[in-house]
């Protein structure tokens, strides 16, 4: 199984991630380093990435997921895999993949956008986000977690969720 765990900027995305693949044992792939560096130069500056800039980074993303498919290795993946047609494409990498959506207030991702240091996303970019942000659909059947709480518990509703 592949875990992609989804989300506008400031949700959480890393920790959880890397907490779940911790937990679990799975390989972790952090999205955003399979970003081209004209995608990262383009969002620092402020600019929305469009449809044409995010197709061939999910695209890798794929290719990466399916790599460990075909290894019969299960993984965590982060992208924020903000439209149904992000995760669509996605989904083409592994037979089993299972999205987890960690949302929250606009408050509470600006306030972790601005508290983070290092990263090329700036807090000017979440409105953006979330204006093209389309919630997994029901028939989607992933799992919605609130990030208003500790990363722990985020990570245990997550597990809980999946057995």
């Amino acid at each position: 199984m592949i875990i992609v765990v989804m989300g506008v900027a400031g949700c959480g995305k890393t920790s959880v991630g890397e907490g779940l693949s911790e937990r679990l044992g799975w390989t972790f792939l952090e999205g955003d380093a399979f970003h081209p560096q004209s995608n990262k130069d383009k969002m620092a500056g402020g600019t929305p990435l469009t449809d044409d800039d995010r197709f061939p980074w999910l695209d890798e993303i794929a290719r990466a997921m399916r790599r460990h498919d075909e290894n019969g290795e299960s993984a965590i993946v982060t992208c924020s895999a903000l439209k149904r047609i992000y995760r669509d494409r996605l989904r083409t990498g592994a037979a089993h993949v299972r999205f987890v959506h960690l949302t929250g207030s606009r408050a509470v991702h600006e306030a972790r956008i601005v508290s983070r240091t290092g990263h090329f996303m700036p807090a000017s970019m979440l409105d953006s986000q979330l204006a093209t942000l389309e919630a997994p659909g029901a028939d989607e059947g992933a799992i919605a977690v609130d990030i208003d709480q500790p990363l722990e518990a985020i990570v245990g509703e997550i597990l809980a969720a999946l057995d």
